[in-house]
């Protein structure tokens, strides 16, 4: 778990080298600073249509075919996603053809076609999609969650976003977007694994030729402040399905803030493992379940503390009667010493699992630049969590755990809104 070499590029891009000892793979990571939290109404989804576009062909590899075709020969593995704050792309593969990788992904980003008949083409891909995403309900009231939890901000917004907007945007729209973000100072390169010499030329060669604009816009989204309370806290879909999917989140701590940590350890020993509170006592003890989690997770300016279950309608109000129980233990200090160093411990079984992986330890450091956060190694991270005490744990969850600040989604044959609004007794 060492920390990686940090540098710049000579255009300003950053590059960040993680040699990993005994490895014979390396995973190149491309992170670009855009995400749908960046849009407007006019752009909603644009971040994503363009994560679509980048592998539909460029001059020299005219077709998608000839992109596939040429990773396929390698044996790599290759993929790309979009998220509220950021997008990335990445290429895994033996380390001898880390070389083609960098090319490869340089292509892409910086030499995309933009056909408009690729682009027509790529709409319907992305309208089924959309359509995919919200005829899964365990998804889809993850969407609807964001959007109460989220009220008039971007980050309430849908990342593949609205069906109109994807139908409409033109292809200038879209390659104005491509070329206002994807620009040196908004991305960063890391590469995990083993890394041949010579890779930091050619990445010189390649990503380090990009033009960086002489005017660059500065912060283009708005920071996300907390209402007092939220004022409309449910969204609800009535659907005709065998199995009701609840969620409901409250805000959480951002990258970086001190009680991180004390949050991420909350998650665990509430639902984040088969031996976690809600587990045992949901599903367990109960029956009334077969899959309940809880997590933090935090972003820029603000962090998400959720719960999610998937049950029978006539089983929720008990279960909602279990949960807030539980939540209602640890605020007054229901909390075990030995549960809390099981949870710690849990922590640090898993990170030490995902860092054998290269492109883990890749979109580990890449999401440390896109949060500005200074370099930390995973044994960094380690002694933060190790730090918490009982009594960090009990005041982050009564800050945390405040039901004027819980959002709550549904999606089931619930009975409407007024119904379901009656069962969250914790409002």
């Amino acid at each position: 778990m060492s920390k990686p070499t940090r540098m710049q590029l000579r255009n300003g891009m950053t590059l960040m080298l993680v040699p990993q000892a005994g490895a014979a793979s390396a995973t190149v990571f491309v992170y670009v600073g855009v995400g749908s939290r960046y849009e407007t109404k006019e752009t909603n989804g644009a971040s994503h249509f363009i994560e679509h576009l980048m592998f539909k062909g460029t001059k020299r590899r005219p077709s998608a075919q000839d992109i596939s075709r040429e990773l396929d020969a390698y044996g790599a593995m290759s993929n790309a996603y979009t998220a509220k704050d950021h997008t990335a792309y990445y290429v895994k593969t033996d380390a001898t053809h880390v070389a083609n990788a960098i090319d490869i992904l340089h292509d892409m980003l910086f030499h995309s076609k933009f056909d408009p008949k690729e682009i027509d083409r790529e709409r319907g891909v992305i309208l089924e999609e959309i359509n995919m995403y919200e005829d899964n309900p365990p998804r889809h009231v993850e969407d609807l969650l964001e959007e109460a939890l989220f009220p008039d901000s971007s980050l309430g917004w849908r990342i593949a976003g609205p069906p109109q907007v994807i139908r409409t945007i033109s292809a200038d729209a879209l390659k104005a977007y491509h070329d206002t973000h994807y620009i040196p100072s908004r991305m960063c390169v890391v590469i995990a694994g083993k890394i041949p010499t010579g890779t930091r030329a050619l990445l010189e060669k390649t990503f380090g030729s990009v033009h960086e604009p002489k005017r660059v816009k500065g912060e283009l989204y708005t920071p996300f402040v907390p209402p007092s309370a939220i004022v409309k806290p449910l969204k609800y879909e009535e659907k005709k399905t065998e199995q009701s999917q609840i969620a409901m989140a409250f805000y959480g701590y951002p990258v970086g803030h001190p009680n991180e940590p004390a949050a991420k350890l909350l998650g665990v020993i509430l639902g984040g493992c088969m031996s976690s509170r809600l587990f045992v006592q949901v599903r367990e003890r109960r029956g009334l379940c077969y899959s309940i989690r809880a997590s933090h997770d935090a972003m820029a300016d603000i962090g998400v503390f959720q719960i999610s279950v998937g049950l029978d309608r006539k089983k929720l109000p008990i279960a909602i009667q279990t949960i807030v129980g539980e939540l209602r233990k640890v605020k007054r200090g229901d909390i075990d010493v030995e549960e809390l160093q099981r949870a710690k411990d849990h922590i640090r079984g898993k990170l030490a699992l995902a860092f054998e992986d290269s492109s883990y330890q890749a979109g580990w450091y890449g999401d440390q630049w896109i949060y500005g956060q200074r370099v930390q190694a995973g044994s960094d991270r380690l002694k933060q969590f190790q730090a918490v005490s009982k009594q960090d744990l009990v005041r982050v969850a009564k800050e945390i755990l405040v039901p004027q600040h819980m959002a709550i989604s549904a999606i089931g044959p619930l009975g409407g809104h007024a119904a379901l609004e009656k069962k969250f007794i914790w409002r």
